[in-house]
């Protein structure tokens, strides 16, 4: 049984191009910790009104104290992109952001609207902080939390692995049953995927075919530089015991914007992968042996959709007869 591969879509290994994606991290960082800095230390007035704190005497020193740790946490970042030292820098300053925008929520004088926009902003630079320093900690546990996300998910289909496999080979098939996706079109082999994201936000990837055995496996991996999602995965096609059909694996390693910890956060709104992985092949396998989505809740979409499949007899695109 063929593994999955651990090299990107220009041989070069995993373990060369995380490194790289680091390093331009990091440099992302300091400057933007460089821009802040230098606006909380010229304009503090500016920023306090536009995070909702009041514009005073005590709120304008302290977001000068926050310029200066900015200021030097990003030239700190800019000299040594790599360093987790510096990295752990900004979530030390992140987390006093949080603290000051805390204390502006007992303040009758804050602007709630901005205080919450502004709160949401540093959480989820605090979320890039924090994996950035834990991907460059030399620490078993915190490692983890910048570790690629392994997947794996099994489902048995009443139909041979050659009908499995053509079904799948055909890629303008795979929006039939994977929600989230909206379309692959194929150009000189290579696929460009466009789906619907975490929070409505729609993306898009190329794909190239790294393997293929007819009626027994499928593999792939992201092209490198066209995502912020680097993925690879490899689909297999056995018959299953007792002449039930066809088991079906899909295995996917993928790394997150955020590792872990944005795996765990797309998990709170059903968009983690190893949620989708086993919700598509539920839906392959209705596909399969009935040539329908069957859902419950088909009333509550307008038009044609997954959740109400087309009339019977209508010619539905991808379904086997």
């Amino acid at each position: 049984m063929q593994q999955l591969t651990h090299e990107t879509s220009n041989g070069h290994p995993i373990s060369q191009s995380r490194p790289r994606r680091a390093k331009r991290r990091g440099r992302g960082l300091g400057w933007f910790s460089v821009g802040l800095g230098l606006a909380e230390l010229l304009a503090p007035g500016g920023i306090a009104r536009l995070i909702g704190v009041p514009d005073n005497s005590r709120s304008r020193l302290i977001l000068r104290g926050l310029g200066v740790r900015e200021l030097t946490s990003g030239i700190g970042l800019l000299a040594q992109p790599e360093s987790p030292g510096w990295l752990w820098s900004r979530v030390l300053g992140d987390a006093m952001d949080l603290v000051l925008l805390g204390d502006g929520f007992t303040i009758k004088r804050g602007r709630q609207g901005r205080l919450l926009a502004a709160t949401a902003a540093v959480a989820g630079v605090t979320a890039i902080d924090a994996f950035s320093a834990a991907s460059q900690t030399r620490n078993a546990t915190l490692s983890k939390v910048g570790a690629p996300i392994h997947v794996r998910k099994t489902i048995t289909i009443k139909r041979t692995p050659q009908e499995v496999y053509e079904f799948w080979r055909d890629l303008s098939n795979l929006p039939t049953f994977m929600a989230h996706l909206e379309s692959i079109e194929v150009t000189n082999g290579v696929s460009t995927w466009r789906a619907k994201g975490p929070l409505a936000l729609s993306i898009s990837w190329q794909a190239e075919v790294t393997l293929d055995h007819p009626g027994q496996s499928i593999a792939w991996r992201s092209v490198e530089g066209t995502t912020n999602v680097p993925n690879r995965g490899v689909v297999r096609f056995a018959p299953a015991p007792g002449d039930r059909g066809t088991e079906v694996e899909v295995e996917l390693k993928y790394e997150p914007p955020v590792g872990a910890l944005g795996a765990a956060v797309a998990k709170l709104f059903g968009e983690e992968p190893s949620q989708q992985i086993a919700s598509d092949l539920r839906r392959l396998k209705q596909v399969l042996e009935t040539g329908e989505v069957l859902h419950s809740d088909a009333s509550i979409h307008p038009g044609l959709h997954p959740a109400r499949p087309a009339r019977k007899g209508a010619d539905t695109k991808g379904s086997l007869q």
